[in-house]
């Protein structure tokens, strides 16, 4: 792991020294944006937009916007920035976003693709750090299809096919894209566990494996209508739909008993999964450069599961049911914003508005247990067992207000200054009634300074609120702990709040010789949310997701994507990052200081991609890993709850190896191949539980399961018709 530590940070600052000779740029304006036509990709064969997308140095950097973290996978309204851009446009979409759409249009349409480092009143959304703008041939008829069929090769032998057809076209000032797609989700984990007790005697070794059969099905469409050159009508819409059942098969020998017995469990875990979503947005343009937008956007989730347990102790025996565990929800949102955009003064502009939405999630749980009592068909054929807070209705109406000012002080500063005031009602309803009002003022500010043609500076300070997860309200399941069948929900949780100071520079090589980045972030966090203390009965401590305290954030991350030109490889890229990270919170529910999740210690990721025009041929490798290991303080991420602590291998850096070829041969179609996981890595991490609370430290049983999904092999085949 420490070779691979020197090696990622010795490519960052050796590719950069390299580099220097070639550094000398002729500055012919100073220019924010940086453009690709079309003819810059001509010599590569590409089929899709992301074909296109993968040939730009620093690709990773604007699509991955801000890179760092935020809490609670926060998705807050549609007042957020978006990376991507069509003809200057936002989709109207949450779910269907522009970085799903990019296979699904054709090369031969793009016009030229924009890098755009600025911020503008004229932008269609806030940019928080670079946006990607593919702009289209404008055409008074024309029309694409393109298609890719393919299959994934899983390590126990099975097959599944994937598929994605699309068309586009144009007529006038009608424009629109239907596509269709088909994609395995299939999972075989492996995973081997042993226990041992607090004196450290084997407890017992637990075998068992996991089927996830998952093929997802959407479709999605869009439409776009100009009437005139002051106006424009869009739509946007999907359907998914995934059903992914499982099963698994565990075999448990235990050592505490004479003989070491050996019992065989097996789960049976239906379920049904589906989504949909309808957005849509009108512009107009007034003659005195003003601009007004409305937006709107409703959607759908629908997702049930059901896990059965049967137990026995011959294989192939008689088995007896022990569990049964049905839970169901349903998350739906709809909201709308309206908003008018206007030059204040010369190189100025404000933009005022609002938003309203509605979000609501409805959830029930129901748990039956084989002991003695009525038995229920509703439940299994087993004992209904009281759950508290089981069924749920979470209703929130949120209203928001804001002002965004945007001033370009002069060619080489611009500076965004925004204010939102939040006000909102969350009621629940079901086995607990209650409201609650929230209102919340939310400042922003981001200075861009651009040095030269190359090199730019970005400061930025913004308060952040973010989206609460309604499913923790309720009782629900915990996925991670086969031990633990159901989890208490929290009424009372409130939304994390948390003051971002970002430094970001960015320095593009001259002659298109690549980028390098580098950002440090500091968050002040309250309100954090972590497991609280909702036990009712002292003998059994219980937890819940609450709100425990405060915390700081501390990051500083460094990017490299350089074209190897120096070299005479000018069409080869490499691609580094390294990323440090240090999060802490002091924990009422354990007495001690902890990190926060989704911040770990760090990692590191490194990347080569080689493109042979002559031959039609690309091909390359990508590796990622987290620092630390299992254990510790020194592992890469720690989960803390009342009673037990898990200690993982990894974080949101993973290792991982894949590989990739590419080549544009028979047919004129694209075929590709990839391997995934090409190391076979095995995920491992450790649980220590602990009798009555953590903080006591009476210690009971230490778990270490190691799992395995094995490597991926994937075979493409694409075309444009």
């Amino acid at each position: 792991m420490s070779i691979g530590k020197c090696l990622a940070l010795g490519t960052v600052v050796i590719l950069s020294a390299l580099s220097n000779p070639v550094i000398a740029q002729n500055e012919s304006e100073d220019d924010a944006t940086v453009t690709y036509p079309a003819s810059y990709f001509a010599e590569y064969g590409v089929v899709s937009v992301n074909d296109m997308l993968s040939r730009i140095p620093g690709i990773g950097l604007a699509l991955e916007g801000n890179q760092v973290p935020s809490f609670n996978n926060n998705n807050r309204g549609l007042g957020e920035s978006s990376q991507i851009l069509i003809n200057g446009k936002r989709l109207a979409g949450k779910a269907n976003e522009e970085s799903s759409q990019l296979d699904r249009i054709a090369a031969e349409q793009v016009d030229y693709i924009e890098i755009i480092r600025s911020s503008s009143g004229e932008l269609d959304v806030r940019n928080s750090g670079q946006l990607v703008n593919i702009v289209l041939f404008e055409s008074q008829s024309s029309s694409s299809m393109s298609g890719e069929l393919g299959f994934t090769h899983f390590h126990d032998g099975t097959v599944e096919p994937n598929g994605t057809f699309s068309y586009s076209a144009q007529a006038g000032s009608l424009s629109y894209l239907l596509s269709a797609d088909v994609a395995s989700n299939y999972e075989y984990l492996e995973t081997r566990e042993v226990s041992f007790l607090a004196d450290n005697s084997l407890n017992d070794t637990r075998d068992f494996d996991r089927v996830r059969e998952q093929t997802t099905y959407r479709i999605n469409s869009n439409v776009v209508y100009q009437p005139s050159a002051a106006d424009r009508i869009a739509f946007n819409f999907l359907y998914s739909e995934s059903d992914p059942p499982s099963s698994l098969s565990r075999t448990v020998t235990n050592y505490q008993l004479p003989n070491a017995p050996i019992t065989y469990e097996r789960e049976e875990l239906p379920s049904t999964q589906n989504n949909w979503e309808l957005g849509g947005d009108y512009e107009h343009n007034f003659d005195n450069g003003g601009k007004y937008k409305f937006l709107f956007i409703v959607n759908e989730r629908d997702r049930s599961t059901t896990r059965e347990s049967f137990v026995s102790t011959i294989l192939g025996g008689a088995e007896t049911k022990d569990l049964f565990l049905e839970t169901s929800s349903k998350y739906q949102e709809r909201i709308a914003r309206s908003s008018y955009t206007w030059p204040v003064a010369a190189a100025q502009s404000l933009e005022l508005g609002v938003e309203g939405a509605q979000t609501i999630q409805n959830s029930a749980l129901r748990l039956g247990l084989n002991i003695p009592g009525a038995s229920s068909p509703e439940f299994g054929g087993l004992r209904p067992i009281p759950v508290p807070n089981a069924f749920s209705e979470v209703e929130e109406i949120r209203f928001e207000g804001f002002a965004i000012h945007n001033w370009q002080i002069n060619e080489r500063m611009s500076l965004e200054s925004s204010l939102f005031y939040e006000t909102s009602q969350i009621e629940q309803s079901g086995d607990i009634n209650k409201t609650r009002d929230f209102d919340f003022i939310k400042p922003k500010m981001d200075f861009r300074f651009d040095m030269n043609r190359s090199f730019q500076l970005r400061l930025s300070a913004e308060k952040d609120v973010s989206q609460l997860s309604f499913a923790d309200f309720s009782a629900g399941v915990n996925q991670q702990d086969d031990d633990q069948d159901t989890i208490a929900g929290n009424p009372e949780l409130e939304q994390e709040q948390t003051w971002r100071y970002n430094i970001n520079l960015d320095y593009r090589l001259p002659n298109d010789g690549g980028v390098l980045n580098s950002r440090f972030f500091y968050y002040d966090v309250s309100n954090s949310i972590g497991k609280v203390d909702v036990t009712t009965d002292p003998r059994i401590p219980i937890s819940a997701n609450g709100n425990v305290g405060d915390g700081k954030v501390f990051g500083l991350y460094l990017n490299a994507s350089i074209r190897l030109g120096f070299l005479n490889l000018p069409q080869a890229v490499v691609t580094a990052a390294i990323n440090f990270e240090d999060a802490y919170i002091f924990d009422p529910l354990i007495a001690k200081k902890r990190t926060i999740i989704p911040f770990d210690r760090g990692g590191f990721r490194l990347g080569y991609r080689q493109d042979v025009p002559a031959q039609n041929l690309s091909f390359g490798i990508n590796y990622q890993d987290g620092f630390g290991d299992v254990g510790g303080t020194g592992g890469n991420r720690v989960r803390y709850d009342i009673d037990n602590v898990v200690f993982f291998g990894g974080g949101k850096l993973r290792p991982e190896l894949k590989f990739f070829a590419e080549k544009l041969g028979y047919g004129n179609l694209t075929y590709r191949m990839e391997l995934n996981n090409a190391e076979d890595e095995i995920r491992c991490l450790e649980r220590k539980r602990y009798s009555g609370y953590l903080r006591d430290g009476r210690l009971r049983e230490t778990e270490k399961p190691c799992s395995n999904t094995g490597a991926e092999l994937v075979l493409k085949v694409r075309a444009n018709f």
